[in-house]
């Protein structure tokens, strides 16, 4: 097919169209209208113009030729400079432009989102976070959570055991779990373990189910085995002759702990200790109060149920504190005399220093069961676990190891001043690493034990605690008529005691007519038995005769 011709008409008329064109924008160029915006000359007519209205303060669009051109020629002249990209890729310009808007920011003029300094800011972000989760991470780790849940278990275990202990009446399973860290552990634990300790015949709901020590519920109680009929009626019986102070000392009860709500919840706490002490002295009568008792009942109060409280506390007055409760100290003294002995035999250059100190910085401690010095229940009675679980003279052993411990610190007190020294030691350090001083006691009681030390035996009565509560199972054993008995032969020894110490006084004061007496009745008996025997003739015949003649005249 041949190809088409072109139309000379049409090549014309398109010709002319462009003709007509032209002829429009020179006429719109002579009436003064803008050329197009790609014409170089209508962009420097524009780049003038903006200039100007530049000069005269009228701000400039973003985007208008002015702007970019003055752009275009700040980058060329950077380029000049050995400098190359756009502005926003200098590092120098960077740091400059985040130290000023880190200064803007110090001021508290906010930034714009897309600052350089934000840009600095996030990255910062980012490495830490990237630092943070390359660290080991505690919180969730799974290691954690295994020590955790195997701590949980060997709580668990050690709770079954204390319960099993507690259900069979194991007296040395109590012992070695008290001894152990953490003690009994909490008080819901203590409520079956102490009254067994103590002696107190009870009974706990499982003995009644019949279940296995590995079924204990955890709402298992414990109550007396038989009731008491006599619970209550001690209001009917005689006052006590020390209520006075008893009450002068409760009124002082409860300053570190618990923490109460209310001031009408402390009044009624204080009248259950009041109650707790006087059941205790009305029933019996012949113990005698000391200032610090209401410490030990106060302990008793807040850890066992009401019904255990006045049985637990009666055994423990009469079987294991009974040496404090007679009608003076010297039977506390002597418990105290014990503690240079032990220091003597585990630690000589420091007995040796503190042989001018006399121990009666520990009588607080030992007197009271450390209730008075501690000021946290939880640790009191972390420390009654091992106090009741062991014999009495632990309390003891227990202050020597507190005195073995502070060493260093005695050491840096002159030994001619016994009475800092007494100040020192009267306070226990704080805190108290109870676990640490648990351990360290038996393991100064297994190394020097009471029997070893001369006190023990010249000073401590057959009928002290110290001696007839020398094994826990026996005195768990042992009623309170037989620490009434040991109490009466105690008060007994210390009549005679009296006796003795008042015949010395006696004997020292008239000292020098006694002895000149004493003289003369045995020159007396040496002159008549000189006269009936031969010795009568000779100079030491002489010599009697003349005495007894001047003694007759005399």
């Amino acid at each position: 097919m041949a190809p088409e011709e072109e139309n000379p008409a049409i090549e014309h008329d398109e010709v002319m169209r462009k003709e007509e064109d032209d002829d429009e924008e020179e006429e719109k160029v002579g009436q003064g209208m803008p050329e197009p915006q790609d014409s170089p000359a209508i962009e420097q007519e524009e780049v003038a113009k903006e200039e100007e209205e530049e000069d005269q303060g009228i701000p400039q669009p973003i985007d208008s030729p002015a702007m970019e051109f003055e752009k275009v020629k700040k980058e060329e002249e950077e380029e000049d400079q050995g400098m190359s990209g756009p502005l926003d890729s200098y590092p120098v310009m960077k740091n400059e432009e985040v130290k000023k808007e880190e200064d803007e920011e110090d001021q508290g003029i906010p930034q714009p989102l897309g600052s350089p300094a934000m840009g600095y800011e996030k990255i910062t972000k980012e490495e830490e976070e990237e630092e943070y989760q390359e660290k080991p991470q505690f919180v969730d780790s799974p290691a954690i959570d295994e020590v955790a849940e195997a701590k949980a278990q060997i709580l668990a275990a050690k709770r079954e055991k204390i319960l099993d202990a507690c259900r069979r009446r194991d007296i040395e399973e109590l012992q070695s779990l008290a001894e152990s860290p953490g003690g009994l552990l909490t008080d819901a634990l203590r409520q079956h373990a102490w009254p067994v300790l103590l002696g107190v015949p009870v009974r706990f709901s499982s003995d009644d189910a019949g279940e296995k020590p590995s079924n204990f519920a955890d709402d298992d109680t414990v109550r007396l085995a038989a009731s008491d009929p006599d619970y209550g009626s001690w209001k009917t019986l005689p006052p006590h002759s020390e209520e006075g102070q008893v009450q002068l000392d409760v009124d002082r009860a409860f300053v570190y702990y618990p923490d109460y709500h209310s001031d009408d919840e402390r009044a009624r706490q204080k009248d259950e200790l009041s109650a707790l002490i006087l059941s205790v002295l009305r029933r019996h009568p012949y113990l005698s109060y000391f200032q610090g008792y209401h410490d030990i009942c106060q302990v008793l109060l807040l850890v066992l149920p009401p019904p255990l409280r006045s049985p637990a506390m009666a055994r423990l007055s009469t079987l294991r504190i009974r040496d404090f409760m007679l009608p003076n100290l010297e039977a506390a003294i002597a418990q105290l005399r014990l503690i240079p002995d032990i220091l003597r035999a585990a630690d000589p250059p420091l007995w040796r220093h503190l042989s001018r100190t006399e121990p009666f910085f520990a009588l607080s401690g030992t007197l009271t069961m450390y209730a008075h010095d501690v000021q946290s229940l939880g640790e009191i009675a972390r420390l009654f676990d091992v106090l009741l679980a062991r014999e009495p003279v632990f309390s003891v052993y227990m202050f020597a190891r507190i005195v073995l411990d502070r060493r260093a610190e005695l050491f840096d007190t002159p030994s001619d001043e016994p009475e800092m020294l007494h100040s020192i030691l009267s306070k226990l350090p704080q805190p108290l690493d109870l676990d640490a001083l648990v351990a360290r006691t038996c393991a100064l009681a297994a190394r020097h034990p009471p029997e070893a030390l001369a006190s023990w035996r010249r000073g401590i009565s057959a009928s002290s605690v110290l001696k007839t509560a020398r094994s826990t199972r026996a005195c768990a054993g042992q009623s309170v008529a037989v620490g009434e008995y040991y109490f009466s032969r105690q008060v007994l020894e210390l009549r005679r005691a009296e006796t003795r110490a008042r015949l010395a006084r006696m004997a020292w004061r008239y000292r020098r007519p006694a002895a000149a007496v004493g003289f003369a009745v045995a020159f007396g008996v040496l002159a008549y038995w000189m006269r009936k025997s031969s010795l009568s003739a000779g100079p030491l015949g002489y010599m009697v005769a003349v005495f007894s003649g001047w003694w007759h005249e005399v």
